[in-house]
């Protein structure tokens, strides 16, 4: 009985959706390895179709009224699905949050100044947090602040695009702005760039160094 109750504990913490055997309903909703629905079956006859198409049965929403089943290849699966959560993973932690302050009151030159900064973090793929901090009465017009940010958010418009619009944090109002291209695009993006500039300087240096064609000269008449 405590083995019984073991294995079902362990099968709880498994994260993973439940294959093949593992899936112990009367019925469920299949649909085929192509994504052709096939409806609602016995359990055993999906289970027998995955065997004959040497292929697996996934359970891919336990939650439905019959649970809705897919016959595929579930090691590619879960492989893609990895591959996939490590790029997230990589982009996610490549990713900086970046800070931008701004007063309520802001001089123009001041504003062009940050938004030039803000303009740098996204081009090299970091967010942005614009931050409006506000002096006493300054709280009472929000609205105030939130066209500031609105504006912001059109000027850096071609290098990012706001990703949490204004909410009130605090005594500030705080907006966050991604960049169009990730770290790792934007790092390609740089290679390949210093790559071409390489191979143009290789290119300028052989056109330098050889030798000038003496024009010839005309016949005399």
């Amino acid at each position: 009985m405590a083995a019984a109750t073991t294995r079902t504990q362990e099968e709880f913490r498994i994260s993973d959706p439940r294959t093949n055997e593992r899936i112990r309903v009367p019925e469920v909703r299949l649909v085929g390895p192509n994504g052709e629905q096939v409806g609602i079956v016995r359990i055993e006859a999906a289970l027998r179709l995955a065997q004959e198409a040497d292929l697996d049965l996934v359970e891919v929403a336990p939650s439905s009224k019959p649970p809705v089943v897919k016959i595929m290849d579930y090691g590619k699966f879960k492989y893609e699905a990895a591959q996939k959560a490590k790029e997230t993973r990589r982009n996610q932690a490549n990713t900086v949050l970046k800070e931008v302050r701004f007063r309520l009151k802001i001089e123009a030159h001041d504003y062009i100044t940050k938004l030039k900064r803000a303009e740098g973090f996204l081009q090299a793929g970091d967010k942005v947090k614009a931050m409006i901090l506000f002096r006493g009465r300054e709280q009472s017009r929000p609205e105030q602040g939130v066209r500031l940010l609105r504006k912001f958010a059109e000027d850096v418009a071609e290098f990012g695009t706001v990703e949490s619009n204004p909410t009130i944090d605090g005594r500030n109002m705080v907006m966050v702005v991604a960049p169009h291209k990730n770290k790792s695009e934007v790092k390609t993006e740089q290679n390949a760039q210093r790559a071409a500039n390489r191979e143009a300087a290789r290119s300028a240096a052989r056109g330098d160094s050889a030798p000038e064609e003496t024009p010839t000269s005309a016949p005399a008449e």
